[in-house]
Order: structure tokens, then sequence, then C-alpha cells
């Protein structure tokens, strides 16, 4: 064959396959390429631009996969502010979408596209074929992977493969926990209704032994209850709320108290939070340019000094 007639064969795109007999089940997922040496340079070129970052419209990106999150817009502003200063570091991984060969499913990186979608910015991707299984499998293990998922939010990421009919094992592949763990998620995914966990939201600060204690609370008559009750500004504070509304003796929590924390000159470095049990202190690395380390290194210096003088 000539050199032209070679590249023109790579190029050109392959023959519309021959349609499938009715009712015949077809795997819209997998390409196909011819035999031979050209079907191994085919095979060559898919797999380069599978590793290859590449620029996509956020227009021609539709949601796939489960949904992992509970708190969609939780964070979102503070995310599109990062990648207007920085840019967007990291990609997010897309597959060609099997229901329209123009389009394309995000796999993982939902809240990066839902950021660059509002900025009216091309999204940078990944680009891979993937069929539902391998989809679920690398989502659930790209957000274990960055442990920023709320224990509520894994058990309804579980719940939901296992409600579609997945293994345990491909459940335990896609968490990346053991059997056992899977066990108890599940068991409370079984005794929370989805409505309340809604309701509620991901709940970043509560553990899986409050929620199974909330578990152990709910009955047939105040689940309802529950629900209406699921009020306050954050998740967690909603989560308080359905525990005090399901045991009336119990001592109302104080209301978290927020407090910003500024410079000399009033540039803002962080905030303080404040609850009945602790005090949290978030600093802007962005803004505070190491201070945050230096409080590290001298905190024991700053208590002993603190103490000398209280005593």
């Amino acid at each position: 064959m000539a050199r032209k007639d070679l590249m023109k064969g790579l190029m050109d795109a392959p023959p519309a396959p021959a349609q499938p007999a009715s009712g015949a089940r077809v795997d819209v997922t997998r390409p196909r390429y011819s035999s031979g040496a050209i079907g191994a340079v085919s095979q060559s070129i898919s797999d380069l631009k599978s590793r290859a970052v590449q620029e996509v419209d956020p227009r021609m990106i539709d949601m796939g996969g489960l949904r992992d999150r509970l708190d969609d817009s939780a964070g979102l502003d503070e995310l599109i502010e990062s990648i207007r200063e920085y840019g967007q570091q990291v990609p997010v991984l897309l597959r060609p979408n099997p229901n329209d060969a123009e389009r394309y499913q995000i796999v993982y990186g939902r809240r990066r596209v839902a950021a660059l979608r509002a900025m009216g910015e091309p999204v940078k991707a990944l680009v891979r074929v993937l069929d539902d299984r391998d989809l679920i499998v690398a989502q659930g293990q790209e957000n274990s992977a960055r442990r920023d998922l709320s224990f509520i939010e894994r058990v309804n990421f579980a719940r939901q493969m296992r409600d579609m009919g997945y293994e345990r094992k491909v459940i335990c592949d896609a968490l990346h926990v053991d059997k056992t763990l899977i066990s108890r998620m599940l068991s409370v995914a079984d005794r929370i209704p989805e409505g309340l966990i809604a309701a509620v939201g991901a709940a970043p600060s509560v553990g899986r032994d409050r929620w199974l204690k909330l578990a152990d609370l709910l009955t047939e008559k105040n689940t309802n209850r529950a629900i209406d009750s699921a009020l306050g500004e954050n998740s967690d504070d909603r989560f308080d709320a359905v525990m005090t509304a399901l045991t009336p003796s119990r001592v109302p929590p104080a209301p978290r108290q927020v407090q910003a924390l500024t410079a000399e000159n009033g540039a803002q470095l962080g905030q303080v939070k404040r609850s009945a049990g602790k005090t949290v202190l978030t600093l802007d690395r962005k803004k505070t340019a190491g201070f945050e380390d230096w409080l590290i290194d001298n905190l024991q210096e700053l208590h002993t000094r603190w103490k000398t003088g209280a005593g």
C-alpha cells in the first residue's frame, strides 16, 4: 500500500458497523479496531488520546455516574475564585456519552465542571472510553483518594451501587474499603430514609457513630418529624437539630459562633468557629504568607506564656 494510502486509512473515520438484529445487545462503550498493522496503530493513537489533556466546552458535558455529593453547591464560589486566580490545576475525567457521540459524561470532577461552566471557560479533561461499571469504580476510587466525602455521602454512594445491582466486591473496590465496613455502611443506609439524609445533607463533622445513634432513635412514627426538624444554616447544624427533636430531654447545642480573623491592616486571614465542645481555627494560606506554620511551630511556647500569665 502506498504511504499516502496508509495515512488516509488512519485518518478516515471507520466504517459504520452493521445494524444488529432486533433485540440484540450492543456494547456501545467499547471501540473496535481493524486487525493488522493499521488496527495496531489506531489502538496506539487511541491510547495516546486517553492520556492527553483536552479542552472541552462545558456545554458539551453531561452528568454521569452516581451522585456522590449531597451538597453540590457547597464551596463552589471559593472554587471559582481559586480557578480564576490559579487556573484549573487538575483535569477532570470524562467519557464519550454512549447516548450521543458528540457529547461527554462526567466520570469525576463535577464541581470543577460546574465552576468552569459558571465562568464560561473550557474544561481541561482526560477522555477515556469506560463502560458503566468502570465509570462508577473510577468515580468511587477518586473520591476515596481525595477523602473529602463525608461518611453519609459514602453511605449514599454505596447504597446507589447496591440498588443498581453491583456485587459487594465491586462496591468495596469503588470505595476502597473492606466488606465489613461496607456492611455497616449499608446498614446505616437501610435504617435512615433517603429523605432524611437529603434533608440533613453531607454533615462533614458527623461520623459513623453519631449516624448510628440517630438510626437507633428513628421509628416509623417520628421519621417525618425528624425530616421536618432538619433546619439550620449548614448540614452539621441540621443534624444537631434532628437529634434534639428526637431526644426532647437533650440540651440543645449552643449555636456555632463564627468570628473573622484579621491582620493589623484589616486584611482577613481566616475565621474562628466556636461551638459547645470545640473551637476551630481556619487560616487562608493564600493570605497568611506562612503565618500558620509559624503559629504551629510556636504554639507550645505561646501556651506556656498563656499559662504563666493566667497563673
